[in-house]
């Protein structure tokens, strides 16, 4: 904040809004959008790492096993997180090593490595989660709930608009 108690975020948004002939609002509402997912995903970072000293990468995996009760398969979680097999691997081993997952192998396949939650990752994810949900509330308290719902309607129409464009061109 400066002395008159203004933001200082310097972003791409502000630095459109400078010279904004230059872009259009197709442009201008990315730049939004970007600007107001990375102030979110750098605070969480920064809490998960402050409350929990966990990383919001470990965090991300945990929530996808704590939705696979039976566990999964190295390339599924990949998968689901938009990651490299390599990436899971690294990160799969450093939550062996603190107790918060089991990889084990395939009975039909030894080649295949599945993993799953402990009892204590179980426990340790859902006090993460709670404080996520409670950081996410948090930060989005100036929306009213009407606010919310036609700000979800209108991003679901953003959404299936990408998809058809990428649909086209894919």
């Amino acid at each position: 904040m400066d002395d008159d108690g203004a933001d200082q975020w310097l972003d791409g948004e502000t630095k459109v809004l400078e010279a904004p002939g230059d872009h259009g609002d197709e442009l201008r509402l990315w730049l939004r959008l970007l600007t107001c997912a990375t102030l979110v995903e750098t605070e969480v970072r920064r809490r998960l790492r402050e409350e929990f000293d966990f990383t919001l990468p470990r965090f991300d995996l945990l929530a996808q096993l704590e939705k696979a009760p039976e566990g999964m398969v190295l390339g599924e979680v990949s998968k689901r997180m938009m990651v490299s097999a390599g990436n899971i691997t690294s990160l799969v081993d450093r939550l062996v090593q603190s107790g918060h997952i089991l990889r084990t192998t395939s009975p039909t396949d030894r080649r295949v490595q599945v993993i799953s939650l402990t009892p204590f990752g179980h426990d340790e994810f859902r006090k993460m989660a709670t404080r996520h949900g409670d950081w996410i509330g948090n930060l989005f308290a100036g929306l009213s709930s009407r606010d919310s719902a036609a700000l979800m309607k209108e991003l679901a129409k953003l959404k299936r608009s990408i998809r058809t464009e990428l649909g086209r061109s894919g």
